[in-house]
């Protein structure tokens, strides 16, 4: 009986709020609706117009204005390719386990107005989700190419390896990240041997995913590149699965990022690896710890510390300016590690299009910086890549 008797009250509830809720539309258009039949019809001669008092006004709902759609930076969009040569074609790399073909998708422009021979190879490592196409666009790496004279190569990830075009960066093996890096170093070769590009400055930079790709690439292939740029990236081998790597990701390496350096690779026999890492500091995605995680592991690379982690070259400068902290590890006058901390900065290429996903506006131009980094670096033989770049006091200039 009481539940009956719950049922008819709920019933009666919800006619009597559907009854007052229907009363207050009619009454609110009947409201609204006025001024505008007076607005059509012609006043009298003899009583004037006499406006509603404010009190009296029901006041009329405003949808929020739209936000604007952003606008590319670069505009238009087609001068991200600006005025060289935008190919897109496919590099038939060596077959990993398990396929029977390994077709790797790439982008490649090359400025005009300058010589082929001898000129300098940058290699861009989108993130996952992205295409080649949005980095460029994002990034505007071939305007800078079009100022500088140096080509750009733009690998790209298949949906087919991966759903998210994601980068197995965590995974050396033969059937992951270890296929897809030795594929990205036989495109570089292709292209150096079909264009005639300078193989001693032949340079790769990476953006998340891209930047665990980039560091796999500089600890197992040294000899192929003469430095390397990580943006908003991974601390290296310590992840060796899809979730383990995503603990990285969020809190970065659990172990020293020193010891994870000599398991990786034998340090006293490594050329060395001139690197420069920038990250935000409001990075959700990969945490900020990663970014002086990586500093520390290519600081051991170049053997600017011990085993330990105690200094035995160098020094270390550090300024902040503009909102960006700036480390350097400096040797014989030269630039060999560059730590960036941009403020504000989340999981995006800082100083880019922030019309194009995964990039954002805030912070220098990044790719400025990681040219300006690269132009001073050369991978001359098998020497230690410090001792053989250029000219030390033009690396430090800045």
């Amino acid at each position: 009986m009481a539940k009956s008797l719950s049922k008819v009250w709920l019933r009666g509830l919800k006619r009597l709020l559907a009854i007052q809720t229907e009363h207050a539309h009619k009454t609110a258009k009947r409201t609204t609706t006025r001024p505008a039949r007076a607005a059509t019809s012609k006043p009298s001669a003899k009583a004037r117009p006499v406006k509603p008092a404010a009190a009296l006004r029901t006041p009329v709902k405003r949808e929020a204005p739209r936000p604007a759609a952003r606008e590319s930076r670069v505009r238009p969009r087609a001068s991200a390719w600006a005025s060289g040569a935008w190919t897109r074609s496919f590099h038939s790399a060596p077959a990993a386990p398990g396929r029977l073909v390994n077709h790797l998708q790439y982008g490649l422009y090359i400025p005009s107005g300058h010589a082929l021979d001898a000129m300098p190879l940058v290699v861009m490592l989108h993130g996952c989700t992205q295409s080649i196409d949005e980095f460029a666009e994002g990034t505007r790496m071939n305007v800078l190419a079009d100022r500088y004279g140096f080509a750009v190569v733009y690998p790209e990830q298949s949906k087919h390896v991966h759903s998210h075009r994601c980068w197995h960066w965590y995974d050396a093996s033969d059937a992951a990240g270890g296929a897809e890096a030795r594929a990205v170093v036989s495109l570089v070769d292709a292209l150096i041997a079909q264009y005639g590009f300078d193989s001693e400055r032949v340079y790769v930079a990476g953006i998340s995913a891209g930047a665990g790709l980039t560091a796999l690439l500089a600890t197992h292939y040294p000899e192929h590149f003469a430095a390397v740029a990580l943006h908003s990236g991974p601390a290296f081998n310590e992840a060796r699965s899809g979730i383990t790597a995503m603990d990285v990701m969020r809190r970065g390496a659990r172990r020293e990022p020193v010891e994870l350096v000599d398991d990786a690779v034998d340090v006293a026999s490594y050329p060395g690896m001139p690197a420069i890492v920038i990250h935000g500091d409001a990075d959700h995605v990969v945490a900020p710890v990663n970014g002086d995680q990586l500093a520390e592991q290519f600081v051991r690379l170049n053997r600017m510390v011990d085993k330990n982690g105690a200094r035995k070259s160098g020094e270390v400068r550090e300024e902040r300016k503009g909102g960006v902290v700036t480390r350097d590890y400096v040797r014989s006058g030269r630039r060999v590690v560059r730590l960036c901390r941009v403020q504000g900065l989340g999981h995006a290429w800082s100083g880019g299009d922030e019309a194009v996903p995964f990039h954002s506006a805030k912070g220098p131009d990044a790719s400025a910086l990681i040219w300006e980094f690269f132009r001073h670096q050369r991978r001359a033989g098998a020497g230690n890549v410090a001792e053989s770049a250029a000219t030390a006091a033009s690396a430090v200039a800045r």
